[in-house]
């Protein structure tokens, strides 16, 4: 991965990371991760971030090929998590003369993530400062809670590169994006909403300093460098972070004891199709739960439907609006299935949790599943999938 050239001065000499299975030891990826880090190589050289600890030699390697012979002048340093920072102590330790360039909120985290603070070669940068590098000037923005609260992007005002931190990353290689079908948004979306989805008023405000710039290409810290098109992806984190909807169309998220509960939602799944409506089904025993978290997002209208179980909400489904809430979900309209045998209080615990949030609309009828579909039941699932139509 790293021989790949962003432009003439500009390398990237990240890795791919195919051996982990858990993402931040909760999010699943199945297609693996990149960890990206670039070089600008000009009067001075520049470093732009690290990578995971994990693939020290492989990083080191991709450096000191990109360099030919030369040294670094600076490694810029955005963001401390430990997936981009894994590496500053044994760079710093190899190439004796860099200078840390980085936000002054993240100088503290030094001193927690490493056995030296660096403080003699860091050289902080605020808001708007620039970093001369021959034909290259730097100019950094700071991003508080995007999502951390040093984060700072860097822009190079000769190539018109924003260096974007986290934003814009997706999961997912690099060498396995040719086989993925699905396009830039689908691991994006599940990236956005489940790591930077609390933080939506912060990337606003980054929003808002990028459509200042010239902008001709995004390298994130995750995922591939975006030069096509800058508009999609820019208009799909506006949206994404106004807690809008993306998609017009129903999620319906379930969680099942004996199946009744899971029959009903997908009763109700084909009675919005056939009003032509597009729906999308997760079971939240089976699904994973963040490409849920993802789809809650995606849609304009939720259904939640879940038992009761001992006196309250099978936790599953308490999770999962847990996970809701967490991610500050807002701004949709929810309905709810509910199912007990002698004392249904799911659909109550469901709407308590959901009117919590800001900007719910709830829609009517409850339905209630009384231990089996019946007749009946069914009839008010239609009634609810004309109310949500």
């Amino acid at each position: 991965m790293g021989k790949i050239n962003v432009t003439e001065d500009i390398k990237y000499i990240g890795v791919d990371d195919l051996s982990l299975d858990l993402f931040e030891g909760q999010y699943r990826i199945p297609e693996g991760v990149s960890y990206n880090s670039y070089i600008i190589l000009d009067d001075k050289v520049a470093v732009m971030d690290t990578v995971e600890s994990a693939f020290r030699d492989e990083w080191l390697s991709n450096v000191e090929a990109a360099l030919g012979g030369r040294k670094p002048d600076y490694l810029v340093v955005q963001h401390m998590e430990p997936d981009h920072s894994g590496n500053v102590e044994a760079f710093l330790a190899k190439y004796a003369d860099c200078t840390v360039i980085c936000s002054a909120k993240a100088v503290p985290l030094f001193k927690r993530f490493f056995e030296s603070d660096y403080e003699s070669r860091i050289k902080v940068v605020g808001e708007g400062d620039t970093l001369p590098l021959g034909r290259h000037t730097l100019q950094f923005l700071l991003a508080p809670m995007v999502h951390w609260p040093e984060v700072m992007v860097t822009y190079d005002q000769h190539d018109k590169i924003l260096f974007s931190a986290d934003a814009f990353g997706k999961f997912g290689a690099l060498s396995k994006e040719d086989e993925n079908d699905e396009g830039w948004a689908c691991e994006a979306r599940r990236y956005y909403f489940n790591i930077c989805g609390k933080y939506g008023n912060m990337v606003q405000g980054l929003l808002k300093k990028i459509a200042k710039l010239e902008v001709s290409t995004i390298c994130p810290l995750h995922g591939p460098v975006l030069s096509d098109d800058l508009g999609y992806y820019i208009g799909l984190y506006d949206t994404w972070s106004k807690y809008e909807a993306e998609t017009e169309g129903v999620f319906i998220a379930f969680c099942s004891l004996h199946g009744n509960t899971g029959k009903a939602a997908n009763i109700l799944a084909d009675a919005l199709r056939e009003k032509g409506v597009k729906v999308s089904v997760a079971d939240l025993s089976r699904d994973d739960l963040h490409e849920a978290v993802e789809d809650a997002f995606r849609y304009d209208r939720m259904v939640l439907a879940a038992p009761t179980y001992d006196g309250g909400l099978m936790p599953i489904m308490e999770d999962f609006i847990n996970h809701l809430r967490i991610k500050a979900y807002q701004n949709r309209k929810v309905a709810f299935i509910e199912n007990g045998s002698w004392a249904p209080v799911s659909g109550k615990k469901m709407r308590e949790a959901m009117e919590a949030m800001k900007n719910i609309t709830i829609v009517d009828p409850l339905v209630t599943v009384e231990s089996t579909v019946k007749p009946a039941t069914i009839e008010k699932l239609k009634e609810l999938a004309g109310a949500l139509a």
